[in-house]
């Protein structure tokens, strides 16, 4: 870090923390009006390019946090699959006996049963309650965001399009005398 200015080196530590040039920029001291500008400049540096890697590296080294790893979860949550949480039916169930011939009246209910949470990965679970009414909710995280991600992760998704050719322009001037062309350029003119 010789190389850089005391801004430089905290402008690499404040965009360690959220990975946002021009707020890093603004909160290691430079002005709000340029700091688009200033970040775009300090994100081109190679040495202040090098520095964030360097500390990246080292951070991810520290916490054990590393691409495979955050790449495991989102694939332990895209492709979960709710029966590995609940097991769901429905039911005959008497809720009455007729009045007059005491014959049982029948209807369905739905049987949610949860395994026990000893049983289950409870990281891909986002949400296990039951409201005041008794409604019970249960959600797991996000299935397509996950695939979403692992899909970039991958290359499988282009933002871009990119198209490669020749194009030939005939010049309808060509076969004209630099006369001719004065001639209409001065026609042009007018």
């Amino acid at each position: 870090m010789a190389k850089m200015t005391k801004k430089q080196q905290l402008f690499i530590q404040e965009y360690l923390i959220d990975l946002n040039a021009t707020q890093a920029a603004i909160r290691a001291g430079y002005s709000s009006k340029t700091a688009n500008r200033i970040a775009a400049e300090n994100m081109s540096k190679p040495v202040i390019q090098e520095a964030i890697q360097k500390a990246m590296a080292e951070r991810s080294k520290r916490t054990e946090i590393t691409v495979d790893r955050v790449l495991q979860e989102y694939v332990k949550i895209a492709f979960a699959d709710i029966k590995d949480f609940l097991s769901f039916r429905t039911e005959k169930t008497v809720i009455d006996y007729d009045k007059e011939t005491g014959e049982p009246i029948i209807d369905y209910a739905q049987i949610i049963e949860m395994k026990p949470s000893d049983e289950v990965d409870g990281t891909m679970i986002q949400e296990v309650s039951i409201s005041p009414k008794g409604v019970f909710q249960f959600k797991l995280h996000d299935k397509k965001g996950a695939l979403d991600m692992i899909g970039k992760h991958l290359g499988m998704f282009k933002d871009n399009l990119n198209i490669n050719g020749t194009v030939t322009v005939k010049n309808p001037y060509a076969a004209l005398s630099e006369e001719e062309l004065r001639k209409l350029a001065k026609m042009s003119d007018a």
